[in-house]
């Protein structure tokens, strides 16, 4: 499923507030609070601009954190946005 494209949900749908190591993510629409680590805030983030699959989400991410966009980081990531998608924080696109 690492080739399955994503979408963030909408940024008003969403309240995000970092505490610490933590980040707290409200999702208005469900009103569920999801309490997360890097990279979820990140990926949201990156995701934000375009939907994209987990390819082009560690080429996004590469410089941030020192990612080879290849092989075991897409594995990674596309696990990742399943985890984000079973939480309904992103949807397929």
């Amino acid at each position: 499923m690492a080739d399955r494209r994503y979408r963030a949900a909408e940024a008003a749908a969403l309240r995000v507030e970092p505490l610490g190591e933590l980040t707290a993510i409200f999702d208005r629409r469900s009103m569920q609070t999801h309490l997360v680590v890097a990279p979820m805030p990140e990926i949201l983030a990156a995701l934000a601009s375009s939907p994209c699959n987990a390819a082009t989400l560690a080429a996004r991410l590469a410089d941030r954190f020192d990612l080879d966009g290849e092989g075991d980081a897409t594995a990674i990531l596309a696990a990742r946005l399943a985890e984000l998608a079973a939480m309904g924080l992103v949807e397929p696109a």
